[in-house]
């Protein structure tokens, strides 16, 4: 594959990443077993202002983005763009075209369905994310800002689950602030993906996102050489 065709393949797969990540977030939001970490913290702010979860996490988006212009600019990519625009926004109408234009009664089977399908979409969204390489969304860096600022004394793993803590917390006091449901955001779901987006990911990116973006062995190294020769 030339180097024209594989920029392709990337831009479709970081593309195809986020409209799965949305429906991901959609999913989750009408399971009403809980999100996670991030959203809950949008959800449970964006409830107590009064203003709709895509225009409040664009907003955070962009706040954080700032921050990581600073520290870790090498995460920044067309993807972190697209995402922080776009999967608000797209949880959105996926949450509209089910509750307000179909009328879809979230019966129990149906939340346990969107659970599921949240689950996987989480896995799937994000293993096509990262393989494209295109630039990560702005959450995921914060970890890395943590690292880069405790000079690596602290694993990523673990700030990550200091970053996740933080936003179900400030999700919840919003919540009980604005006398909403803590259980619409915070649930099974949200313990669901602290523990099972990882392997998943892990999981999809091994048996079909590195293969599809890079075919068969043959030709990804018939790429690399390209690239070193590119490079001399």
């Amino acid at each position: 594959m030339d180097s024209r065709g594989y920029f392709v393949k990337r831009c479709a797969m970081m593309l195809a990443g986020i409209l799965f990540i949305s429906i991901c977030v959609g999913c989750y939001r009408l399971s009403g077993f809980g999100v996670d970490a991030f959203t809950c913290m949008n959800l449970g702010i964006s409830g107590y202002i009064g203003m709709s979860f895509g225009t409040w996490q664009l907003i955070m988006n962009i706040a954080i983005l700032i921050v990581v212009f600073f520290t870790v600019r090498r995460c920044i990519g067309a993807g972190t763009i697209v995402n922080m625009v776009c999967v608000g926004y797209g949880a959105d109408l996926i949450c509209w075209l089910v509750q307000d234009v179909l009328h879809v009664q979230t019966t129990l089977p149906f939340r346990i369905v969107m659970l599921i399908l949240g689950c996987l979409f989480a896995g799937l969204g994000v293993a096509f994310y990262m393989v494209a390489e295109m630039g990560i969304a702005p959450y995921d860096s914060v970890a890395l800002i943590l690292q880069k600022w405790a000079k690596s004394k602290i694993p990523f793993h673990f700030a990550r689950i200091a970053t996740d803590v933080v936003c179900v917390l400030t999700g919840v006091i919003f919540c009980l602030v604005s006398g909403d449901s803590v259980w619409m955001i915070v649930g099974i779901g949200t313990i669901i993906n602290a523990f099972f987006n990882g392997p998943l990911i892990q999981f999809f990116r091994t048996h079909v996102t590195e293969p599809l973006l890079h075919g068969r062995p043959q030709e990804q190294i018939t790429f690399d050489i390209m690239q070193e020769k590119k490079k001399k």
